[in-house]
């Protein structure tokens, strides 16, 4: 759909004649599209081929972690140009000097052609995998061979499940241009043209460009799953599954614990080893627990530390541990681990003083 607007400007300037907005349906951007009918007021010297064209470039590096929010830096710059001009009416020596000062100023005119008015620019995600947080930006204008004195920027939000590879996004740029233009007065004066008035067409138009992101290959890593019991005072082993679901392996992985309230621990790192993808590891850890935490769910962070696949050490994002406080173990009053001690053994001596009696 292109939106087609008449505009009536006289030599000082836009005229009080109202602006006509035709909606018109059309396949594609046309080299000249027709005039309508109630815009032939005047005299129309010149067909003009050709217009804006935008070109956008991404700059900076397009390549992202999965899990990553990023900023997409986009330059713009309008490459577009005049392929030719027709001429629709032609003069000779007997024309007056009217209408050949109007043939000049319309031709002036129609150099315009190329420009490209209030760019909007609207970046599209067709995937779940990549999501853009930005709306519309507005671009400005740009005249043939200009680009945009600063870039758009969008953010954007890769998913963690994203999996490696090159995402196409939409770029979509709607812009007004002027695509005819007539012109008309009454004389040649001493000052120019007598009654001069002009007459632009302007064309709404909206350009698509694919800007692509990449999501890199590396190792990502989940817990699988937790074992263990927990309890208040005495703590408990943990024991924690990891596997790589990414696409590189991790070598020489450890993992690394931090435990905030009610934990505490000193066996804080795990070594996996090497977890090619696909591959699991159990890592085991001995946590403490406040005597006064409170039984509920809990979750731990944990971190990888591995050298990836050009030899450099790197540090995966923060994993989650999901376990429990499990409400406190009944005791007997007065119950301790030495009272525990004494009973076993009264009962020990009370076994041996009963088979004497018995012999």
């Amino acid at each position: 759909m292109k939106m087609h607007q008449v505009m009536i400007m006289s030599k000082k300037g836009f005229g009080a004649a109202a602006a006509v907005l035709l909606m018109l349906g059309l396949a594609a951007f046309p080299a000249q599209a027709a005039l309508p009918d109630h815009f032939d007021f005047s005299d129309n010297y010149y067909t003009v081929f050709g217009g804006p064209d935008i070109r956008a470039t991404l700059l900076g590096d397009n390549e992202f972690s999965r899990g990553d929010t990023a900023t997409l830096n986009i330059e713009m710059m309008n490459k577009g140009m005049i392929t030719g001009f027709e001429s629709e009416k032609d003069l000779d020596a007997n024309d007056k000097a009217v209408d050949k000062a109007l043939q000049q100023a319309e031709m002036k005119y129609e150099g315009q052609a190329v420009t490209a008015i209030g760019i909007l620019a609207t970046l599209k995600s067709d995937g779940p995998n990549i999501k853009v947080k930005s709306g519309p930006q507005e671009a400005g204008t740009l005249k043939q061979g200009k680009d945009t004195a600063s870039p758009s920027k969008f953010t954007i939000e890769i998913s963690k499940n994203a999996p490696a590879g090159t995402y196409p996004l939409t770029l979509e740029l709607s812009y007004r241009h002027q695509a005819n233009v007539q012109v008309s007065g009454d004389d040649l004066s001493t000052v120019g043209i007598t009654n001069h008035e002009v007459g632009l067409w302007y064309e709404n138009v909206t350009q698509t460009q694919t800007i692509e992101v990449m999501v890199k290959k590396e190792p990502y890593f989940e817990v699988t799953e937790v074992k263990g019991e927990l309890y208040p005072e005495t703590g408990g082993m943990l024991y924690v599954t990891y596997k790589n679901t990414g696409e590189d392996p991790a070598k020489d992985a450890t993992v690394r614990v931090s435990a905030g309230d009610p934990f505490s621990t000193t066996d804080d790192q795990a070594y996996l080893g090497t977890l090619n993808p696909g591959e699991s590891a159990v890592a085991a850890f001995d946590m403490d627990v406040d005597e006064d935490a409170t039984p509920k769910p809990y979750s731990i962070n944990s971190e990888i530390l591995y050298e990836d696949t050009d030899g450099h050490d790197q540090i995966s994002d923060s994993v989650k541990i999901n376990t429990e406080v499990l409400p406190a173990e009944k005791k007997l009053p007065g119950y301790s681990a030495a009272t525990g001690i004494s009973f076993m053994a009264l009962a020990a001596c009370l076994m041996l003083w009963g088979k004497k009696n018995q012999v």
